[in-house]
């Protein structure tokens, strides 16, 4: 077995680990099978409604949400040939979520169901739009691009907070920012797994054209890969699946950026064969930190996006510190 035979077989072997231990972690000492079992044959059971109405939709969001989070890092990275490009440190997240905010305080959202993750999907395609326009100006361009993306998107965000007109309201709306799988229903799953399966398959669907691209534009060309076509492709994918993730989890940052950098020794450099392993990680991370955050450490529940940050801050500096005196 090649080694990344080996790194995809005990990334999925570690993904269902997290998964069934996602369905089982809980005060309530109910049984996962037992509980799986009631809620297929319709029986009305406290551990049937447990796992269907509480655990079954957490874990799916956190597999769903860090796998595109993951496969839209790695293929943004193939794209503009950038160790630093991410959903979260390019701002693309920030302005997913301040879509997101302003329909939850005109109140839209209330009216119309399919208003809010319209609203993360545009905000998050908006962003990733313009740091294509600006991807040519190299790295120090794009990072500064996305700095000025995150920046804006905060101040309009603490704009929207100063205006509301409720303290409770300013805290539902914070407590969203800083990111949550705690409230995930099946609604949630509904709302955002049609954006994040196609995302990913878009995504997915570039990666001989992202190997073609690290030979060069015109290489790429004239081998038969179009430039503009692969580029919106992963427009949309990555805005498709970081709006739809941002619309029922909120801010959850730096997965995309963690992952191709430690999977990247074990899957190879090829952009192609980065984007699974990527994906499986980050629906990996995503669940590890779902589970670590629902640890008793104090009287309330940890944020999930605080808890990815965490670990992903210290990787971006990582990142930073290995392209200081490199051409910008």
């Amino acid at each position: 077995m090649s080694r990344y035979s080996l790194t995809v077989a005990v990334l999925s072997a570690l993904v269902l680990a997290l998964a069934i231990l996602s369905l089982a972690a809980g005060p309530a000492g109910i049984g996962v099978i037992q509980g799986l079992s009631d809620m297929l044959h319709g029986r009305e059971t406290i551990a049937a409604t447990i796992i269907g109405q509480i655990r079954l939709p957490r874990m799916i969001l956190a597999l769903l949400i860090g796998g595109t989070l993951g496969l839209s890092g790695a293929a943004l990275q193939g794209l503009v040939r950038n160790p630093l490009a991410d959903p979260g440190v390019l701002g693309i997240s920030g302005c997913g979520a301040l879509g997101a905010v302003l329909v939850f305080y005109t109140g839209l959202s209330a009216v119309w169901a399919p208003a809010l993750p319209l609203a993360a999907l545009s905000g998050a395609g908006l962003a990733t739009l313009l740091l294509l326009a600006l991807t040519r100006g190299g790295t120090l361009v794009l990072v500064l691009a996305g700095a000025a993306l995150g920046s804006m998107s905060a101040a309009l965000l603490a704009l929207t907070l100063n205006l509301v007109p409720s303290p409770y309201a300013s805290y539902e709306i914070m407590h969203w920012l800083m990111g949550s799988l705690s409230r995930a229903s099946l609604h949630d799953v509904l709302i955002a797994t049609p954006g994040l399966l196609i995302g990913s398959a878009l995504l997915f669907s570039t990666g001989r054209s992202l190997d073609a691209l690290t030979l060069g534009e015109d290489v790429a060309q004239t081998m038969g890969f179009p430039l503009r076509a692969v580029q919106w492709r992963v427009v949309l994918g990555t805005a498709l699946a970081v709006g739809s993730g941002v619309a029922v989890a909120g801010g959850i940052g730096f997965v995309g950026l963690v992952m191709p950098h430690l999977l990247r020794p074990l899957a190879g450099a090829r952009p192609s064969r980065l984007l699974l392993p990527s994906a499986l990680g980050g629906a990996a991370l995503l669940l590890a930190a779902d589970l670590f955050v629902r640890l008793p450490v104090s009287g309330a529940e940890l944020q999930l996006g605080v808890v990815t940050s965490l670990i992903g801050t210290p990787v971006f500096f990582w990142q930073v510190w290995r392209l200081r005196g490199r051409p910008v």
